[in-house]
């Protein structure tokens, strides 16, 4: 039973692997695609990109693993990750979005990893500056049309994935120290090799 249940890990995290291909492969087309986007639109964008979808569901888990109180992190990562859309939505120009979005995947893998316990600022800061550049790529790409139903969908979306993180890591990683260092070391050099490929 134990090895039914690796192999159908295996085989959901290939099945993931796709997504990679709609990470960011240029915002031309994604916001000529997202024109007019609607809260639907914003619900379903963070499960568009192996990037985004890692790094929240890396914050509940972390959170779950190393972080007290547990919903510190995500609360943080919410509240930033609407500030850095609604710079997007109004046309800043936030510098370093791509690699700090592939360092967020490195930092919170690591993170993951040795369940790292950090102080709470720290924690609460950390997880909000690399939310505030996450809400800046999405932002862009969801500007125009009801670009703020579409941030209400983005953040009820974001709030489930952290949700759902924190549930994985108290109710299998917590128990399976293994599974916590594969996921967080997996999504590590998923962040390393982002950020090689942008060098």
């Amino acid at each position: 039973m134990k090895k039914k249940a690796k192999n159908l890990i295996v085989l959901g995290a290939l099945g993931l692997l796709p997504a990679l291909a709609l990470a960011h492969p240029g915002h031309g087309a994604e916001d000529a695609l997202h024109a007019g986007a609607g809260f639907l639109d914003g619900f379903i964008h963070p499960f568009t990109g192996l990037d985004h979808l890692a790094a929240m569901l890396a914050v509940g888990v972390w959170s779950a693993l190393a972080v007290r109180p547990v919903w510190l992190a995500p609360a943080a990562f919410v509240a930033l990750l609407t500030a850095g859309a609604a710079a997007g939505f109004v046309g800043v120009a936030v510098p370093a979005v791509e690699p700090m979005i592939a360092a967020s995947l490195l930092v919170l893998g690591l993170l993951v990893a040795w369940r790292r316990h950090l102080p709470l600022a720290l924690a609460a800061g950390l997880t909000g500056v690399f939310a505030f550049f996450h809400g800046a790529a999405h932002g862009a790409e969801l500007a125009g049309g009801s670009q703020w139903l579409a941030l209400a969908g983005m953040v009820i979306a974001t709030a489930l994935l952290h949700a759902a993180g924190v549930v994985l890591g108290r109710m299998v990683m917590a128990r399976h120290r293994w599974l916590a260092v594969a996921g967080g070391a997996g999504m590590a050099l998923l962040g390393a090799a982002m950020l090689a490929r942008l060098a």
